[in-house]
């Protein structure tokens, strides 16, 4: 196959995945992560507490000069401790976006009464001057239905939501949990080990996804990296940002991240969700044996941290 023949086959299989072959390019380029972080679980933590871990993650942020985008939880910040946050975000300018109110999963709920909730959570956040209209289902799960995937995409465009899709999808979550459970039990405990963990699970799960998207879509994309307002990214969201910038990657807006066409498309898949770039590989039926489903989870990160003893 000559040069001619490579690029226009390159061209008809990204056409097949319903983009614009026009908007891509197919050189080379540094990798680029924007920082999204969902939930907002504060409410659950004392007003001293819940604003000095704001603080150190809106420092972080501010020091390594961007912008994040914060998927909001209303029922999370549905209270004077989640008040205080989102106009502390508002005022640093970070992206304000709506992950519904209750956090319930799709597959189990109705159009409908998903739909009111997300129209729930948007009245507690759409004052803020960063209000953004980009949704994130909770856990990924975009419907396990043609009726509830194609219902619930039809609403997000009638109401002006374009999809909040994460590219780099990771279990920080599970990590936080048994930080917290092991500072539970001693607040003074020795936490390098979860660190050290969570960076090279970050690191994994990244360079895994990057190199997905170059297979699929023959192109470097704008990732968005899904975190959690929590405990461990209060104490190692700079390690890990720093950890980017020495692995050669750099760090841009979510805003800027979201601009890339790959936030436009719709996948076809049943179940629907999970990471965009795991569900374009899914589509295309020729990645089975790299992809996993879940695509991530505790189950996969419990034995590693059983086995250093974490």
């Amino acid at each position: 196959m000559n040069r001619r023949q490579f690029a226009k086959a390159i061209t008809a299989g990204v056409a097949a995945l319903g983009f614009n072959p026009q908007v891509f390019s197919f050189h080379s380029v540094r990798p680029q992560v924007a920082i999204t972080i969902d939930d907002f679980g504060l409410d659950e933590v004392s007003k001293a507490e819940a604003e000095a871990r704001n603080a150190k993650v809106l420092s972080v942020l501010h020091q390594h000069k961007i912008k994040a985008a914060g998927f909001v939880c209303g029922r999370r910040v549905d209270n004077e401790n989640g008040k205080m946050i989102l106009q502390a975000w508002d005022a640093e300018n970070h992206l304000i976006a709506n992950h519904t109110y209750s956090h319930w999963y799709f597959h189990r709920r109705s159009v409908e009464e998903f739909s009111q909730d997300i129209l729930r959570c948007e009245a507690l956040i759409k004052d803020y001057k960063n209000f953004t209209k980009r949704f994130r289902f909770p856990m990924l799960k975009e419907g396990d239905t043609v009726e509830r995937r194609d219902g619930l995409r039809a609403f997000l465009k009638s109401q002006g939501y374009q999809q909040g899709y994460v590219t780099i999808d990771a279990s920080d979550w599970y990590v936080d949990q048994r930080l917290r459970e092991r500072l539970k039990q001693n607040p003074q405990a020795d936490v390098i080990g979860y660190k050290n963990f969570y960076l090279s699970h970050i690191w994994d799960r990244a360079s895994f996804y990057d190199q997905l998207a170059k297979k699929v879509l023959k192109r470097q994309v704008k990732h968005t990296l899904l975190i959690h307002h929590n405990v461990l990214n209060a104490r190692f969201l700079s390690e890990m940002l720093a950890m980017f910038k020495q692995k050669g990657w750099q760090l841009i807006d979510a805003e800027e991240a979201f601009a890339d066409p790959l936030f436009a498309v719709e996948p076809n898949n049943l179940p629907a969700g999970e990471g965009i770039i795991w569900a374009l590989a899914k589509a295309t039926g020729k990645f089975d044996k790299l992809l996993r489903y879940p695509a991530e989870d505790s189950e996969y990160e419990k034995p590693l941290m059983d086995k250093l003893g974490l």
